[in-house]
C-alpha cells in the first residue's frame, strides 16, 4: 500500500473513531409531591390565583460516561386566602456523554438536556394540577440555553449533586 502522506490520527471521522456522542438513555419521574391543603373550600375562592414557579437543574456523574440530570420545578398557587396548591416535579433524565469537553458537556446537561425533557415535564404538571381539581397550569417554555449561559457565568455554577452511593 502506498503512503499517501496524509495523517488522519487527528480526524476522528478519517480514523474510525467516533468523534462526540451524546444522547438520553432514560427518563424518569424521581419525586412527585402534590400539596391541596385547603380543598375543596379553595376551589370556590373568588379572584385569580398568583403563581410562583421554580426551575432547579443539578447533575451528578454515575460513572464515566453516564450522568444523572435532575430537573426539579416546584409550583406555588395562592390567593388572599391562603395557598391553593403546591406541586413539586423532580424529574430525572440519564445522559450518556463520550469524547466531550468539560464546556460540551456542562452545555448538553445544563441546556440541552432540560430543553430535550421539558415536554414531558410540562404534561406531567399539567396533568397533576388538573388531577388535584385546577385548570392544568400550561407553562411556557423556558430558554434553557440564554438561561445556561447566563447561569455559566457564577463561579459556583454546576456544582455536582452529591455522587452516587453504590456501584454504578
Amino acid at each position: 500500500m502506498a503512503e499517501d502522506g496524509t495523517d488522519n490520527s487527528q480526524n476522528p471521522a478519517l480514523n474510525g473513531a467516533a468523534g462526540p456522542q451524546a444522547g438520553l438513555i432514560s427518563q424518569y419521574v424521581k419525586d412527585l409531591s402534590v400539596e391541596n391543603p385547603n380543598a375543596p373550600d379553595s376551589y370556590q375562592w373568588p379572584g385569580q390565583l398568583s403563581f410562583d414557579v421554580q426551575f432547579r437543574a443539578e447533575s451528578r456523574q454515575l460513572n464515566e460516561e453516564v450522568h444523572e440530570m435532575l430537573c426539579t420545578y416546584t409550583i406555588a398557587a395562592k390567593a388572599e386566602q391562603g395557598t391553593a396548591y403546591l406541586v413539586e416535579l423532580a424529574y430525572g433524565a440519564l445522559v450518556g456523554l463520550r469524547g466531550m469537553d468539560e464546556e460540551q458537556t456542562r452545555r448538553f446537561l445544563f441546556a440541552d438536556t432540560p430543553r430535550m425533557v421539558f415536554p414531558n415535564i410540562r404534561l406531567i404538571l399539567g396533568n397533576v394540577i388538573r388531577d388535584a381539581g385546577y385548570p392544568p397550569l400550561v407553562l411556557e417554555p423556558i430558554d434553557f440555553v440564554g438561561l445556561y449561559e447566563q447561569q455559566s457565568q457564577d463561579p459556583n455554577f454546576g456544582a455536582a449533586m452529591p455522587p452516587a452511593e453504590g456501584n454504578a
